[in-house]
Protein backbone atom coordinates (compact mmCIF):
# COMPACT_ATOMS: atom_id res chain seq x y z
CA UNK A 1 0.00 0.00 0.00
CA UNK A 2 1.53 3.58 -1.11
CA UNK A 3 2.54 5.47 2.12
CA UNK A 4 0.08 8.19 4.00
CA UNK A 5 1.25 11.36 4.10
CA UNK A 6 1.26 13.04 7.23
CA UNK A 7 -1.09 16.10 7.40
CA UNK A 8 0.92 19.40 7.78
CA UNK A 9 0.44 21.09 11.15
CA UNK A 10 -1.74 24.26 11.03
CA UNK A 11 -0.48 27.29 12.81
CA UNK A 12 -1.48 27.57 16.22
CA UNK A 13 -4.03 30.31 17.33
CA UNK A 14 -3.55 33.75 17.93
CA UNK A 15 -4.74 33.35 20.75
CA UNK A 16 -3.79 30.08 22.65
CA UNK A 17 -7.03 28.43 23.63
CA UNK A 18 -5.66 26.77 27.08
CA UNK A 19 -5.01 30.33 28.88
CA UNK A 20 -6.05 30.80 32.08
CA UNK A 21 -5.81 34.40 33.17
CA UNK A 22 -5.07 35.27 37.01
CA UNK A 23 -2.80 32.92 38.40
CA UNK A 24 -2.27 31.89 41.99
CA UNK A 25 1.53 32.56 42.73
CA UNK A 26 3.04 31.34 45.56
CA UNK A 27 6.88 31.01 46.91
CA UNK A 28 6.30 29.25 50.44
CA UNK A 29 6.48 26.37 49.47
CA UNK A 30 10.46 24.62 49.52
CA UNK A 31 11.17 23.73 45.48
CA UNK A 32 14.09 21.56 44.95
CA UNK A 33 15.31 20.98 41.38
CA UNK A 34 14.18 17.50 41.72
CA UNK A 35 10.55 18.55 42.53
CA UNK A 36 11.01 20.93 39.25
CA UNK A 37 11.99 18.29 36.82
CA UNK A 38 8.86 16.08 38.13
CA UNK A 39 6.45 18.60 37.33
CA UNK A 40 7.39 19.98 33.97
CA UNK A 41 10.95 17.14 32.82
CA UNK A 42 8.34 14.51 31.43
CA UNK A 43 6.42 17.85 29.01
CA UNK A 44 10.25 19.29 28.00
CA UNK A 45 12.12 18.08 25.33
CA UNK A 46 16.18 17.32 25.59
CA UNK A 47 17.90 20.71 26.80
CA UNK A 48 14.62 22.12 28.46
CA UNK A 49 13.19 23.46 24.77
CA UNK A 50 9.62 22.51 23.81
CA UNK A 51 7.34 23.24 20.73
CA UNK A 52 3.59 22.52 20.56
CA UNK A 53 3.01 19.13 19.25
CA UNK A 54 -0.58 19.91 17.47
CA UNK A 55 0.20 23.18 15.62
CA UNK A 56 3.16 25.14 14.43
CA UNK A 57 4.22 27.75 16.95
CA UNK A 58 4.05 31.47 15.80
CA UNK A 59 7.45 32.46 17.12
CA UNK A 60 10.67 30.53 17.62
CA UNK A 61 11.11 32.46 21.07
CA UNK A 62 14.85 31.90 23.77
CA UNK A 63 13.95 33.32 27.39
CA UNK A 64 17.56 34.03 28.42
CA UNK A 65 18.19 34.95 32.05
CA UNK A 66 21.55 36.26 33.95
CA UNK A 67 21.94 34.49 36.76
CA UNK A 68 24.40 33.64 39.91
CA UNK A 69 23.89 32.20 43.09
CA UNK A 70 19.88 32.25 42.92
CA UNK A 71 18.73 28.65 43.03
CA UNK A 72 16.01 28.79 45.19
CA UNK A 73 14.87 32.20 42.48
CA UNK A 74 15.38 29.43 39.70
CA UNK A 75 13.94 26.73 40.87
CA UNK A 76 10.70 28.87 41.72
CA UNK A 77 10.73 30.39 38.28
CA UNK A 78 10.92 27.31 36.29
CA UNK A 79 8.01 25.48 38.42
CA UNK A 80 5.65 28.72 36.73
CA UNK A 81 7.13 29.31 33.61
CA UNK A 82 7.62 26.37 31.97
CA UNK A 83 3.53 25.32 32.30
CA UNK A 84 2.87 28.94 31.70
CA UNK A 85 5.01 28.94 28.44
CA UNK A 86 3.48 25.95 27.24
CA UNK A 87 -0.05 27.09 27.48
CA UNK A 88 1.37 29.86 25.33
CA UNK A 89 2.10 27.42 22.37
CA UNK A 90 5.28 28.52 22.13
CA UNK A 91 8.50 26.39 20.63
CA UNK A 92 10.99 27.92 23.33
CA UNK A 93 14.26 26.99 24.93
CA UNK A 94 15.33 28.60 28.30
CA UNK A 95 19.48 29.47 28.65
CA UNK A 96 20.13 30.20 32.15
CA UNK A 97 23.82 32.22 31.90
CA UNK A 98 25.86 31.92 34.81
CA UNK A 99 28.20 34.18 35.51
CA UNK A 100 30.85 32.65 37.59
CA UNK A 101 32.90 33.75 40.60
CA UNK A 102 31.90 36.39 43.31
CA UNK A 103 33.07 39.53 40.70
CA UNK A 104 30.78 42.78 40.04
CA UNK A 105 27.89 41.65 38.17
CA UNK A 106 27.14 42.19 34.79
CA UNK A 107 23.65 41.50 33.79
CA UNK A 108 23.92 43.10 30.39
CA UNK A 109 26.47 41.26 29.24
CA UNK A 110 25.33 38.17 30.10
CA UNK A 111 22.07 38.81 28.43
CA UNK A 112 24.17 39.65 24.94
CA UNK A 113 26.37 36.44 25.51
CA UNK A 114 22.41 34.68 26.01
CA UNK A 115 21.48 35.71 22.76
CA UNK A 116 24.98 34.68 21.04
CA UNK A 117 24.54 30.80 22.47
CA UNK A 118 21.04 30.64 21.98
CA UNK A 119 21.22 31.11 17.95
CA UNK A 120 24.20 28.67 17.85
CA UNK A 121 21.55 25.99 18.67
CA UNK A 122 18.21 27.23 16.96
CA UNK A 123 16.81 29.54 14.48
CA UNK A 124 15.32 32.29 17.05
CA UNK A 125 13.40 34.99 16.27
CA UNK A 126 12.15 36.31 19.23
CA UNK A 127 14.23 36.69 22.50
CA UNK A 128 12.63 37.48 25.91
CA UNK A 129 15.22 38.78 28.70
CA UNK A 130 13.86 37.96 31.68
CA UNK A 131 15.43 38.62 35.07
CA UNK A 132 15.21 35.67 37.63
CA UNK A 133 13.26 37.00 40.45
CA UNK A 134 9.76 37.65 38.46
CA UNK A 135 7.28 35.70 37.66
CA UNK A 136 4.22 36.62 35.67
CA UNK A 137 0.53 36.83 37.78
CA UNK A 138 -1.34 36.69 34.13
CA UNK A 139 -0.76 34.50 31.98
CA UNK A 140 -2.26 36.29 29.09
CA UNK A 141 0.76 38.34 29.01
CA UNK A 142 2.42 36.72 26.11
CA UNK A 143 6.19 35.88 26.12
CA UNK A 144 6.21 36.78 22.66
CA UNK A 145 7.25 39.67 20.30
CA UNK A 146 5.83 42.14 18.04
CA UNK A 147 6.65 44.80 15.73
CA UNK A 148 8.01 47.04 18.71
CA UNK A 149 10.65 46.34 21.46
CA UNK A 150 7.77 45.19 23.96
CA UNK A 151 7.99 45.55 27.81
CA UNK A 152 6.28 42.81 29.84
CA UNK A 153 6.91 43.30 33.61
CA UNK A 154 4.82 46.45 34.03
CA UNK A 155 2.84 46.19 36.89
CA UNK A 156 5.18 44.60 39.93
CA UNK A 157 3.90 44.10 43.19
CA UNK A 158 7.09 45.60 44.62
CA UNK A 159 5.76 48.96 42.49
CA UNK A 160 2.36 48.70 43.62
CA UNK A 161 1.60 47.66 40.30
CA UNK A 162 2.79 50.83 39.25
CA UNK A 163 5.56 52.41 36.41
CA UNK A 164 8.01 53.65 38.43
CA UNK A 165 8.47 56.01 35.68
CA UNK A 166 7.33 55.72 32.15
CA UNK A 167 10.46 55.09 30.33
CA UNK A 168 11.51 51.62 31.95
CA UNK A 169 12.76 48.69 30.14
CA UNK A 170 13.50 46.03 32.43
CA UNK A 171 12.23 42.80 34.17
CA UNK A 172 11.18 41.47 31.35
CA UNK A 173 11.47 42.79 28.21
CA UNK A 174 10.72 41.18 24.74
CA UNK A 175 12.95 41.98 21.24
CA UNK A 176 12.96 40.37 18.30
CA UNK A 177 16.32 39.29 16.30
CA UNK A 178 16.24 41.86 14.11
CA UNK A 179 14.98 44.61 16.78
CA UNK A 180 17.96 43.42 18.61
CA UNK A 181 20.58 43.57 15.93
CA UNK A 182 19.63 47.38 14.96
CA UNK A 183 19.92 48.81 18.52
CA UNK A 184 23.38 46.42 19.13
CA UNK A 185 22.01 44.82 22.01
CA UNK A 186 22.79 45.74 25.30
CA UNK A 187 26.05 47.82 26.47
CA UNK A 188 28.69 45.66 27.90
CA UNK A 189 29.79 48.96 30.21
CA UNK A 190 26.81 48.76 33.36
CA UNK A 191 28.58 46.53 35.71
CA UNK A 192 27.05 46.52 39.38
CA UNK A 193 23.13 47.23 39.64
CA UNK A 194 21.11 49.29 37.66
CA UNK A 195 21.14 51.68 34.22
CA UNK A 196 21.93 48.83 31.50
CA UNK A 197 17.91 48.64 30.75
CA UNK A 198 17.64 52.79 30.87
CA UNK A 199 20.51 52.87 28.24
CA UNK A 200 18.76 50.29 26.07
CA UNK A 201 15.80 52.19 26.04
CA UNK A 202 17.69 55.74 24.99
CA UNK A 203 19.01 52.81 21.92
CA UNK A 204 15.53 52.06 20.97
CA UNK A 205 14.74 55.61 20.51
CA UNK A 206 17.90 56.42 19.07
CA UNK A 207 17.01 53.72 16.49
CA UNK A 208 13.78 55.56 15.25
CA UNK A 209 11.38 52.56 17.53
CA UNK A 210 8.93 53.11 20.54
CA UNK A 211 8.14 50.36 23.03
CA UNK A 212 4.80 48.77 23.34
CA UNK A 213 3.30 46.88 26.76
CA UNK A 214 0.30 45.24 28.13
CA UNK A 215 -2.45 46.99 30.42
CA UNK A 216 -1.70 46.77 34.33
CA UNK A 217 -3.60 43.54 34.81
CA UNK A 218 -2.20 41.07 31.62
CA UNK A 219 1.00 42.42 32.64
CA UNK A 220 1.31 42.21 36.29
CA UNK A 221 4.03 40.41 37.88
CA UNK A 222 5.17 39.58 41.14
CA UNK A 223 8.55 39.06 42.52
CA UNK A 224 10.53 36.76 44.49
CA UNK A 225 11.85 38.36 47.41
CA UNK A 226 15.66 37.66 48.16
CA UNK A 227 15.52 36.91 51.94
CA UNK A 228 12.69 39.42 52.34
CA UNK A 229 14.62 42.26 50.69
CA UNK A 230 12.95 44.06 48.02
CA UNK A 231 14.44 47.69 46.36
CA UNK A 232 11.99 50.78 46.23
CA UNK A 233 10.86 52.48 43.60
CA UNK A 234 13.10 55.04 45.54
CA UNK A 235 16.60 53.32 44.91
CA UNK A 236 15.42 52.60 41.55
CA UNK A 237 14.56 55.87 40.22
CA UNK A 238 18.36 57.50 41.89
CA UNK A 239 20.00 54.53 40.00
CA UNK A 240 18.11 56.20 36.76
CA UNK A 241 19.23 59.91 37.88
CA UNK A 242 22.62 58.76 37.95
CA UNK A 243 22.82 57.91 34.24
CA UNK A 244 25.49 55.59 34.92
CA UNK A 245 26.43 52.26 36.58
CA UNK A 246 25.61 51.86 39.87
CA UNK A 247 29.20 50.17 40.33
CA UNK A 248 32.50 51.04 38.48
CA UNK A 249 33.87 49.17 35.46
CA UNK A 250 36.26 46.84 37.38
CA UNK A 251 40.03 47.68 37.02
CA UNK A 252 41.78 44.63 38.67
CA UNK A 253 38.85 42.18 37.91
CA UNK A 254 39.16 38.62 37.33
CA UNK A 255 38.33 37.04 34.08
CA UNK A 256 34.57 37.46 32.94
CA UNK A 257 33.47 33.91 32.78
CA UNK A 258 29.83 32.24 31.95
CA UNK A 259 28.99 29.27 31.68
CA UNK A 260 25.17 28.26 30.07
CA UNK A 261 23.81 25.87 32.80
CA UNK A 262 20.55 25.33 30.94
CA UNK A 263 20.81 21.64 30.10
CA UNK A 264 21.98 21.30 33.72
CA UNK A 265 18.88 22.14 35.23
CA UNK A 266 16.25 21.76 32.76
CA UNK A 267 17.14 18.68 30.29
CA UNK A 268 14.85 15.90 30.20
CA UNK A 269 15.10 12.73 32.40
Amino acid sequence: MPSISEKPLEPCADIPPNLQGVLYVEFRTNRTLEDVRQHVGPLLQQGGRYKPANCVAKQKVAIIIPFRNRYEHLNHWLHYLHPILIRQQLDYGVYVINQDGDGVFNRAKLMNIGHTEALKEYDYECFVFSDIDLVPLNDRNLYRCSDKPRHLSVAVDKFNFLLPYNTIFGGVTALSREQFLKVNGFSNTFWGWGGEDDDLYQRIVFRGMSISRPDSVIGSSTEILNGGAAVGVGALVKVRQRGLTSAPTPTTAPPFKISVVQRLVLGHL
